[in-house]
């Protein structure tokens, strides 16, 4: 059987963890607001660990692309690109679990999915029109995850330190950092935003005017 003709254009947005690459989907969404835009997260996509206990769960890598679903993702993605109406599911950090989510996407003219291994997965960026990597500093982008962690998370600063150092900045290196080559753009940290944002959209609006 062949697949649904594709009717929703995919923006990919990678980089490093709190590079902010929420802030720019948001922006790039208000920037195309003519056009019906979803922004979506990959963390959304873990595995569901509720089947390990809650020790076993604690040790798991969540900065390696084995621990998204990446099966699940993708087919999601193509029913959400030919205009089906997907319920994307909620992911518990707390637990680490995953559960049926309350958000349900039909008909979307855009999707941005956001994630630090948006641009990993080769099938993902077959079906991308845009891929954009958000290249920010290292120092703030651990701050943020600080603060993220420990207000959101209920984390505090020795777990979300020690996390860093052992699994998050040797995956950004070994995984994150090089799907910078994947991109069509590379998004300077905090430089210059407003004026990224502007080429962004005038570049997107070049794609989906030829897509």
């Amino acid at each position: 059987m062949s697949e649904p003709s594709r009717k929703a254009h995919l923006v990919l947005i990678g980089g490093g963890t709190c590079s902010g690459k929420t802030t720019i989907a948001k922006a790039i969404g208000r920037r195309i607001a003519k056009l019906k835009t979803v922004i979506i997260s990959h963390d959304n996509y873990y595995r569901d660990l509720a089947h390990l206990d809650l020790s076993e769960r604690a040790e798991v890598n969540f900065d390696h692309p084995d621990s998204i679903d990446r099966e699940y993702l993708v087919q999601d993605l193509k029913k959400m690109m030919a205009g089906e109406a997907v319920n994307v599911p909620d992911y518990d950090f707390s637990t680490h679990s995953r559960n049926e989510g309350k958000l349900c996407i039909a008909g979307a003219d855009v999707i941005i999915l956001e994630g630090i291994f948006a641009l990993f997965y080769p099938d993902l960026l077959e079906l991308s029109n845009l891929k954009i990597y958000l290249d920010s500093d290292s120092d703030i982008r651990l701050a943020r995850r600080l603060q993220r962690d420990i207000l959101e998370r209920g984390r505090n600063v020795e777990s979300v330190l020690n996390q860093y150092l052992e699994t998050v900045k040797p995956s950004h290196q070994a995984f994150i950092e090089p799907t910078k080559k994947n991109a069509d753009i590379i998004v300077p940290g905090e430089k210059e935003f407003d004026r990224v944002l502007y080429m962004l959209n005038g570049y997107l609006q070049h794609v989906i005017g030829s897509g």
